[in-house]
């Protein structure tokens, strides 16, 4: 168990229990205060994307689908391109500044919070290679470590480097037309051949659902039969 809580640094109190004294508890890295902050996604929610429905008007709710999702289904060139986006909580203002630490000032510890997670949600799920989002070159350098790859390092998982990434602006900067918008951003690596194969990808936050469906896009035209995202916020 770690000694301090990740977020806010106060020690972590141990609790006796039954369950502690007959097997080794997986360790806790937020304190109770903080672990209340994060806000779990719950049904209803968007079947594609996760997107929690009960505080939606119902203007933006086609169906059993939220109206973004819709819209992507029934735009001939991105029908059937991602599968399905597991989100595992609210972009809270917490969790947007807990991220912000992790992604951007580079306090890399921050992905154990969610490799419990990580790892419970993948015993569901049938997969053949897990992809992390890709930073360029240029972001690399500038951050120091991909965040998808470190959630995924955390949680123990090997991951699949199939996809490389374009040099752009920063997708923070842009507006939601811009991202919905996107030019080509990804190139899947030589060779790489996919056929019949189901692809998991892994990123830190799901917005308008634009990078990771041109992600999946070209996993698609690899062959993948499948692609699933997981990621840790649905914005």
């Amino acid at each position: 168990m770690s000694n301090h809580c990740l977020n806010c640094h106060l020690p972590l109190p141990f609790e006796l229990t039954w369950q502690s004294l007959f097997k080794q508890l997986p360790p806790s890295y937020l304190c109770k205060d903080c672990k209340k902050q994060l806000a779990p996604i719950h049904p209803p929610i968007c079947p594609k994307c996760s997107r929690p429905l009960e505080k939606l008007s119902k203007d933006y709710i086609k169906g059993d689908v939220c109206l973004d999702c819709y819209r992507w289904e029934n735009d001939t060139n991105w029908t059937n391109i991602l599968d399905k986006n597991i989100s595992f909580y609210e972009y809270n203002d917490f969790l947007k500044d807990l991220l912000a630490r992790f992604k951007y000032r580079g306090d890399y510890i921050l992905a154990k919070i969610f490799s419990q997670k990580i790892q419970k949600e993948l015993e569901k799920i049938s997969y053949d290679a897990i992809v992390p989002i890709p930073l360029s070159n240029e972001r690399l350098l500038e951050r120091g470590f991909n965040q998808s790859t470190a959630l995924a390092t955390e949680a123990n998982i090997n991951v699949a480097n199939l996809l490389t990434r374009v040099h752009t602006e920063k997708q923070s900067k842009k507006s939601r037309q811009e991202r919905i918008h996107l030019q080509q951003v990804f190139n899947r690596r030589d060779d790489v051949k996919l056929e019949g194969e189901n692809i998991l990808l892994i990123d830190d936050i799901y917005t308008t659902g634009s990078t990771l469906r041109h992600a999946a896009k070209i996993l698609k035209e690899a062959g993948a039969k499948s692609v699933t995202s997981i990621t840790i916020a649905r914005g």
